[in-house]
């Protein structure tokens, strides 16, 4: 049986009846090594998640933690459910094939929409949204989740640094620094990946981003959310806004920042002082959009997808105002502008 006829054919078992001659179109993917298509015409459409055999419960991000035994995006889907979080609905998951009928949210994504309306009252509904999600995850912790059995822990932070190293330092330049800068390197990436795993952990999606965002009749869905972990609650934050496919000003993300505390602390009745929650903030926005620059870096030469490539610019410009915020990375400054001059 052809592809077409089998994706016809798990939609059917899904509805429980025939769906007729219905066109199958494949959807744009990103990085993934998932494939999406679209079986009919929406609004009476399905998506469904072909995942290749070999991969389908291992995480595409470094990860910590033992090897799921559940297919990661069904695990979490279960428990964001559980929190009231909206999420693609799952119609059928056949694990054999590989294979997940998934309900169409059709094509718009929080990217699209802020360009069509009033970008500050998405960003609004996205962080408070955020804030609803990290404050239910802390009262309900979950051991059977996922997300509460890895972490961002001194390792991971480390490794992802040392990602940025190898593609967006020296696979960009084209150039490998000393012995000597190595070693100072080293021992920067483990003094900032100590100072971030020190903070208390929760749920983090992980990639909060615009494009991991969908709007269905007006209502935020969240999607992309199976390599899900505990992280500090900035992280989230610096996903959504320092966003490498769109670019906010400082005074804005500020005021985003205050709206997602203002948030929290209705939900959790917990005061949060802003200073040093921006200061850390800006800390892991070095580290965060380092490590993007050198994963599309990364996904252009070892995946063969160059599409990430023009938003490399992007995530060096944010860590460029972190670090000028942050004389005390100047010794990190120092090595990484010798080989990335955008971040002098």
């Amino acid at each position: 049986m052809d592809l077409e006829k089998r994706l016809i054919a798990q939609v059917e078992h899904a509805v429980g009846h025939s769906i007729g001659d219905v066109p199958v179109s494949k959807l744009k993917g990103d990085a993934s090594n998932r494939s999406y298509y679209r079986v009919g015409t929406p609004p009476k459409s399905w998506v469904l998640m072909v995942m290749p055999p070999d991969a389908a419960k291992k995480s595409e991000e470094a990860s910590s933690g033992a090897a799921p035994t559940e297919l990661p995006f069904v695990n979490v889907h279960r428990y964001l459910t559980t929190l009231g979080i909206r999420v693609p609905r799952i119609l059928r998951y056949d694990e054999p094939a590989g294979m997940m009928v998934l309900e169409d949210l059709t094509d718009e994504t929080f990217e699209q929409a802020i360009l069509k309306g009033d970008k500050e009252a998405w960003y609004r509904r996205a962080v408070e949204l955020l804030a609803k999600l990290r404050a239910k995850a802390e009262q309900h912790v979950d051991p059977g989740c996922l997300a509460f059995t890895r972490a961002f822990d001194v390792e991971l932070y480390d490794w992802e640094l040392h990602h940025f190293r190898e593609w967006g330092l020296e696979a960009w330049s084209g150039k490998k620094p000393t012995a000597e800068e190595r070693a100072q390197l080293d021992a920067v990436f483990r003094r900032i990946a100590g100072q971030l795993a020190a903070a208390p952990r929760g749920f983090t999606h992980r990639d909060y981003q615009s494009r991991n965002l969908m709007v269905k009749d007006g209502e935020l869905v969240v999607i992309d959310f199976q390599d899900a972990l505990q992280g500090p609650r900035q992280y989230d934050l610096v996903a959504l806004l320092r966003d490498s496919y769109v670019e906010l000003d400082r005074a804005f993300v500020d005021a985003m920042l205050d709206a997602y505390i203002a948030a929290f602390e209705k939900e959790t009745k917990e005061r949060i002082d802003p200073k040093p929650f921006k200061q850390f903030f800006d800390l892991l926005t070095v580290q965060r959009k380092l490590k993007d620059a050198g994963r599309f870096e990364f996904i252009n030469r070892v995946k063969g997808n160059p599409g990430f490539l023009v938003s490399i610019p992007a995530s060096l410009r944010y860590v460029k105002a972190a670090l000028d915020a942050q004389p005390e990375l100047a010794d990190l400054r120092t090595i990484v502008a010798k080989y990335v001059p955008e971040l002098s």
